[in-house]
């Protein structure tokens, strides 16, 4: 019991912490000895997990190269169903105490001038959309963790009501045997009584039998005697 509810202050606490809204700001970060503009929003979480869902985002809109450290890279990017070839973004996570900031940029010069900023406003999108999906997706991690309690809540109320109702059986069975007991001490003391009482007669009988078997002896020797003075 103390189990589950120690479950339920953890999902209400995680209910109070998840309070943010998917903004994005500019930001400039270090790529390949550059520093180079994009957008970037700051989550609640780790940044193993922001990486690994940002990284499932990113595949749906280009081909995913994974270097040996930072950046992450998508060539051949999809906007508006124009494949940009041999083009490039770069997606950056960096963590903060339990905050993890996803970044996205491109290098300017590794674009035609023309789309640079077409491309900066598909990227401030999509760092916006990363944002409300994975708060999305952390918020239907609560719900499944909260359903997850309530399941083994509703669980372990089902079990208390069924010993509930076994004890309660279990009471009502005590107190008819009980009730039976009772009746069977109180006819035990009546029988214990009557027994008693019999063995008093008879006792009482031994005597008297015994009593009128020596008078009945004493009468018989004084008719022999008789008898024997008869010639």
């Amino acid at each position: 019991m103390i189990k589950v509810c120690g479950v339920i202050v953890f999902l209400l606490m995680g209910l109070v912490s998840f309070s943010q809204s998917a903004n994005v700001k500019s930001q400039q970060q270090r790529v390949k000895g550059d520093n180079v503009d994009g957008f970037a929003i700051e989550l609640e979480g780790q940044k193993a997990d922001v990486t690994a869902s940002l990284t499932k985002y990113l595949k749906e809109i280009g081909k995913l190269k994974f270097l040996t450290s930072d950046p992450l890279v998508i060539t051949d990017p999809l906007f508006n169903g124009l494949v940009y070839t041999k083009k490039s973004i770069y997606a950056l996570t960096t963590e903060s105490g339990n905050v993890t900031t996803a970044w996205l940029g491109i290098k300017p010069t590794e674009w035609e001038s023309k789309d640079v900023n077409f491309i900066n406003k598909q990227l401030e999108r999509l760092a916006g959309e990363f944002g409300v999906r994975f708060q999305r997706e952390r918020m239907q991690s609560q719900i499944d963790e909260t359903q997850q309690a309530a399941d083994a809540v509703e669980k372990q109320a089902l079990r208390f009501l069924g010993q509930g109702k076994d004890i309660q059986t279990k009471l009502v069975n005590n107190e008819l045997e009980k009730i039976k007991l009772d009746k069977a001490f109180e006819a035990n003391k009546l029988e214990n009584a009557v027994l008693k009482i019999k063995i008093e007669n008879n006792k009482k009988a031994q005597d008297s039998i015994a009593n009128a078997a020596g008078q009945i002896k004493k009468v018989k020797d004084e008719q022999l005697q008789k008898l024997r003075k008869i010639n």
